[in-house]
């Protein structure tokens, strides 16, 4: 499914997966001088510092944008928490140590308005579908459990159903609000519940599909 290309300079090399992009554009904001969608090629790594440029695309959400030192330096470093943060009428915004069946991830952005092609990551079909999802938890339905944090946090997208999250993690809401902790939790992603982020069944009466 990735579509991974590749960009030099002699102290790093930048990776890029089209597929995971969703234009975020933090690199473009936080780099201009080496994420500029204005030139060709749009990545320039040779414009800036290694740990500059290492630094930058540690703020990239979905995961879309890596790097390989090729000077010495530090590779990324493994996030010490897992967190989910809700993002408004968007997707889930996950970082941690993330395994999504046989790879392991620091930060992927993922699809719960149901209508991604690239499930079970966002590809903004939620902007074409006009999915409406505040990112608000009542507090009736918030859920606080001890955890130790850390480790692996591992996630099964279900056959038409739910995501299955497994290890110690903790959700945020749209306003950073800590709305659950826990080492157990279905999320919805059929874009259908009505106690969003939660699972509530939606998707075995909406046709939901997905792998």
């Amino acid at each position: 499914m990735s579509k991974i290309r590749h960009y030099e300079s002699e102290s790093i090399t930048v990776s890029y997966d089209v597929v995971r992009c969703i234009h975020a554009e933090e690199c473009v904001k936080r780099l201009r001088a080496v994420f500029d969608p204005d030139k060709r090629p749009w990545i320039q790594p040779q414009n800036a510092a290694a740990d500059t440029l290492a630094e930058t695309i540690a703020h990239c959400p979905s995961g879309a944008l890596g790097y390989t030192r090729q000077d010495g330096g530090a590779a990324e470093a493994a996030p010490q928490a897992n967190t989910v943060h809700l993002d408004a009428n968007g997707p889930l915004y996950v970082r941690g140590v993330v395994r999504i069946g046989e790879e392991t991830h620091y930060r992927v952005a993922l699809c719960r308005c149901g209508g991604s092609k690239h499930k079970p990551f966002c590809d903004n079909a939620h902007r074409a579908m006009q999915f409406a999802a505040d990112g608000l938890v009542a507090e009736d339905q918030r859920k606080f459990a001890e955890i130790a944090g850390g480790g692996e946090l591992k996630i099964t997208p279900n056959t038409n159903s739910s995501l299955l999250l497994e290890g110690d993690f903790e959700i945020f809401d749209a306003q950073g609000t800590s709305v659950f902790c826990g080492s157990k939790a279905w999320l919805c992603r059929c874009g259908g519940s009505s106690n969003k982020p939660f699972c509530d069944d939606t998707h075995k009466r909406n046709g939901f599909t997905a792998d």
